[in-house]
């Protein structure tokens, strides 16, 4: 059992974390994960995280006050692999396809994550708070996403090419959670086709951004 493992490693987990305190809110969102797969999203405590990560409870605590605040934590994880290289953005590219590249690197990587995010696709929608919580974050991401790609996110325009873009990755995520190829060609496919239909306003909000950051030199 998961947690079983948790107990049994865990003076071992616990005098690691107390070496490397870095590595902590890492060791959290990981044994949540594990076990988010293995008992589903009801089943599983803070208390169970806090055995599985082989930490004191109170510590997990206070970094993650609920499990909700342990998936936004996954969420900071994903936004920091993908903006943790450059943009390899070339002269002219089409602010539709920076995009498309950003979201590929979120898909690439949560790939290690699929089967707690299968679980959670299958639990959340029982857990309505949650999944209200979670879409909030889903927007923040997004912006950052749009901010990365020199797509401007503020105004109504903003909000709108936020949401809209959020709605395309999400259909995307639909066919990346059954797409089995190793290049993912499935998944690139309704990505892109979904950014092609709202192509229009991240072509706007890109030259919104130019004009701020022109009027700002």
């Amino acid at each position: 059992m998961v947690a079983g493992r948790g107990r049994r490693a865990g003076s071992g987990a616990a005098r690691a974390a107390a070496a490397d305190p870095d590595r902590i809110p890492g060791r959290i969102i990981d044994a949540a994960l594990a076990l988010i797969a293995a008992q589903g999203w009801r089943n599983v405590s803070l208390a169970a995280v806090a055995s599985e990560a082989g930490l004191p409870i109170l510590q997990v605590y206070r970094l993650f006050s609920s499990k909700t605040a342990i998936l936004r934590g996954l969420f900071r994880r994903v936004d920091e692999a993908v903006l943790a290289a450059p943009l390899d953005a070339e002269a002219g590219e089409r602010p539709r396809d920076r995009v498309f590249d950003l979201l590929m690197r979120r898909f690439d990587a949560l790939r290690p994550y699929r089967p707690a995010l299968e679980t959670l696709r299958r639990d959340l929608p029982g857990d309505p708070l949650t999944a209200l919580a979670l879409g909030a974050a889903l927007l923040c991401s997004m912006r950052l996403m749009l901010e990365a790609a020199g797509i401007a996110s503020n105004g109504i325009g903003g909000a709108i090419s936020v949401k809209l873009t959020a709605a395309a990755y999400l259909a995307a995520a639909q066919v990346w959670a059954r797409d089995e190829s190793p290049d993912l060609a499935p998944t690139m496919a309704a990505l892109d086709r979904r950014l092609r239909g709202i192509e229009r306003w991240l072509t706007s909000g890109a030259r919104s951004s130019r004009g701020r950051e022109e009027a700002e030199a």
